[in-house]
């Protein structure tokens, strides 16, 4: 059983950092590009309608998704909805600051302000937008100046280029010492049931700052809907086959941890995913989880979390059961944690 979503035009709102109010629930649309198996361009375009056409107004990608192919995609449906609405109702988060080049999983971090500018311009070009609505720097630079890359972003804010501006992944003193410069609107990281690092510094500070927080892989990649038992269920070429929390010994002890969110998921006549959303917006009014999926089914059944309301005893048990560092294995490979929390 799962809670059901019918699309409709108005979702619940919540409002980040800076006044900037979005659907409860965004998209996140990494794995319409790259990283979770073979990908249809087509299929893409008629998911993304209806993500639009659900109610969600946040779609967040980045200019290294597909090296540009995801923010193209993204461009043709905001392209199509002011041609059929006369007018753009989707705000768009995108980010810089990640140079993959040529290598398959290799990248740079790089936080100058000619690179930024010139991520943004290109950016702007390939989403067909004359304002990017949330500008993320994608990670920082443990050797580099933030305070060079906040003034960049502020400056970008002043010409009209960028709405608001983002953090990704930085530590608590990074967060502080960038909305010094800036204002920072949201706060992007991984945050979920079994990742819950941020709860520790990071949390409490954006809380303190103002700051919006944006969860990505809010579902554990996929791992907390319950539906991955084993490496036979993921793609030849899906990432998660690599990452650590997905490996034999690490995999059969994390299956244990889900045992408590089916049971609170029985109770409800909810879907596991659906839980782990709904714990996720218990935690905090200004948060706003980005699931991504391919499926229409599984896109409403995510948009179906926003009418689960799970009570205290829900909530103690399911911090009971996955409490932090419950996860066996790093949430990323070594070349992955490059710049995480920096």
């Amino acid at each position: 059983m799962t809670h059901d979503h019918t699309a409709s035009a108005t979702l619940p709102h919540r409002t980040l950092g800076q006044g900037l109010s979005v659907s409860a629930l965004g998209y996140g649309a990494m794995g319409i590009s790259e990283f979770y198996g073979p990908s249809n361009d087509q299929a893409s375009r008629v998911l993304l309608a209806e993500v639009a056409n659900a109610g969600i107004d946040l779609i967040d990608t980045a200019d290294m998704y597909g090296r540009g192919h995801n923010e193209t995609l993204i461009g043709e449906c905001l392209a199509e909805r002011r041609r059929s609405l006369g007018a753009s109702d989707i705000r768009i988060a995108t980010k810089c600051g990640i140079d993959r080049g040529d290598a398959d999983y290799a990248r740079r971090v790089d936080n100058r302000p000619e690179y930024i500018r010139a991520c943004c311009e290109a950016s702007l070009q390939r989403l067909g937008v004359e304002r990017i609505d949330l500008y993320y720097l994608h990670r920082v630079d443990p050797q580099g100046d933030i305070t060079a890359a906040m003034e960049c972003l502020g400056e970008l804010v002043k010409e009209g280029k960028i709405a608001h501006v983002g953090l990704c992944e930085v530590s608590a003193s990074t967060l502080a010492r960038a909305h010094a410069v800036h204002p920072v609107t949201a706060l992007q990281t991984e945050y979920s049931l079994w990742t819950r690092d941020v709860e520790t510094e990071i949390l409490p500070m954006a809380r303190r700052l103002g700051v919006g927080l944006v969860p990505y892989s809010p579902l554990g990649r996929g791992f907390l809907t319950g539906r991955i038992t084993g490496q036979d269920d993921l793609a030849e070429d899906d990432f998660r086959r690599h990452n650590p929390r997905f490996q034999a010994d690490n995999l059969a002890h994390n299956l244990t941890l889900l045992e408590t969110v089916h049971r609170v998921a029985e109770r409800h006549e909810a879907s596991s995913g659906q839980v782990a959303l709904a714990w996720l917006l218990a935690q905090d009014e200004h948060i706003v989880p980005i699931p991504g999926t391919r499926r229409s089914t599984y896109l409403h059944e995510n948009l179906g979390a926003l009418a689960l309301r799970l009570d205290e005893r829900d909530l103690n048990d399911l911090d009971s059961a996955l409490p932090p560092d419950a996860a066996h294995g790093e949430r990323y490979t070594a070349e992955g944690m490059k710049g995480v929390n920096a």
